[in-house]
């Protein structure tokens, strides 16, 4: 058997190692390493990672825990807007002045009056009040094209003729196909074969007949409503659409179907906000068909017998709780200032026996009539 002895060499530096007085941290892993790390590498550029979209996802319910599921609200998307025919605008029509209509009338019926002479035709009364000397060519071919044409252009000339008034439009069409619009005033010459519709272009206003409709609460009502409005575009409103007065009613009902009418009087109707939003849903309904709304207000609006029976008596039951409430304040108070006076004054010294009868005493006879308070009130100091 073989010992083994081991030397230890004198306290000193070692070469390479650390100086006297430190030592060398203990190794944790056995055959420690370092590895050099390029520096370029610790600052390279790495690429953005790209965004990946994520789903809303609906968190179902957990089991035993009576958690119900969070669904998405659904997505209210905005009503489209009616839409009219891009193509159909008002535009200006062409006309002629009124001189142009009456000069070709009066020319039509001059040429009348000359085949006729030509032709033979006058009576001799009339040839000799004119001086005109006896022709007697007869009806012939040429005396009939000439009675035509002289014919036809008197017809146009006066036939043509159109009188405009401030707050009137005509809308000219031909054939089934829109002409053009006139919004002049006075005397004017229209093509006789166009077709005239006039249109009242003036600003207007409408007090509608009682509606159904409803309040805050959903209690249905009766509103009646008045509407500012004013044809802003002929074409569209007489073309367009086949009556723009009835279709102004429809928009007015299914607006009233759709917001919350207030009496007018109430709290919530000082603010208006109704009307607002009666005339916004109104204008961009009729602003399809040339219309244009101003104002849509109600001003009345009526129960049905019974319901307002029934809200009758709630606003007096509240009205009456409101005054009992006041006044059983002011008999509190009255009671109160009397006993803390009468005591402050040293005037009487009451127990709580004494006190809580008092008190009784003092509140039946301010809540009594006048004569039955004082006479409680005497017999109580007696």
């Amino acid at each position: 058997m073989s010992t083994t002895s081991s030397t230890t060499s004198p306290p000193g530096p070692e070469p390479g190692g650390l100086p006297e007085g430190l030592t060398r941290p203990v190794r944790l892993i056995q055959n420690e390493a370092t590895t050099e790390i390029p520096v370029h590498l610790l600052f390279r550029d790495d690429p953005e990672p790209a965004p990946v979209p994520l789903r809303p996802a609906v968190v179902g319910r957990r089991q035993g825990t009576g958690e119900q599921p969070r669904l998405r609200r659904p997505v209210t998307r905005p009503r489209p807007a009616p839409e009219a025919d891009p193509d159909l605008k008002e535009r200006p029509a062409r006309v002629l002045p009124g001189a142009a209509g009456v000069l070709a009338g009066v020319c039509g019926a001059a040429g009348c009056a000359v085949t006729s002479w030509w032709a033979g035709t006058l009576p001799p009364l009339v040839l000799e009040a004119l001086r005109l000397p006896a022709a007697g060519a007869g009806l012939g071919p040429a005396q009939w094209a000439a009675y035509a044409g002289a014919g036809a252009l008197g017809m146009a000339g006066f036939g043509g003729l159109a009188r405009g008034r401030t707050g009137r439009a005509w809308v000219l069409g031909l054939f089934g196909r829109y002409r053009g619009t006139v919004r002049r005033t006075g005397l004017m010459w229209v093509n006789p074969l166009l077709l005239r519709r006039r249109v009242d272009v003036r600003l207007r206003h409408w007090r509608s007949e009682p509606m159904p409709a409803a309040d805050g609460n959903g209690v249905a009502l009766k509103a009646v409503t008045l509407v500012v409005w004013r044809v802003r575009d002929t074409a569209r409103a007489v073309l367009g659409v086949e009556d723009h007065e009835t279709y102004l009613r429809a928009c007015v009902e299914a607006a009233l179907a759709r917001v919350p009418v207030e009496p007018p009087g109430s709290l919530r109707a000082a603010a208006d906000p109704g009307g607002e939003a009666l005339t916004r849903l109104v204008a961009a309904d009729a602003a399809a068909v040339g219309l244009e709304v101003f104002s849509v207000r109600p001003v009345r609006a009526e129960y049905a017998p019974e319901v307002a029976a029934v809200m009758h008596r709630r606003r007096i039951a509240a009205l009456d709780a409101a005054q009992r409430a006041r006044l059983l304040t002011s008999v509190v108070d009255s009671v109160e200032d009397t006993v803390t006076r009468l005591t402050t004054r040293g005037l009487v010294e009451l127990d709580d026996y004494e006190r809580k009868a008092l008190v009784k005493d003092l509140t039946v006879a301010f809540c009594a009539a006048p004569g039955a308070g004082s006479a409680i009130g005497m017999d109580m100091f007696n």
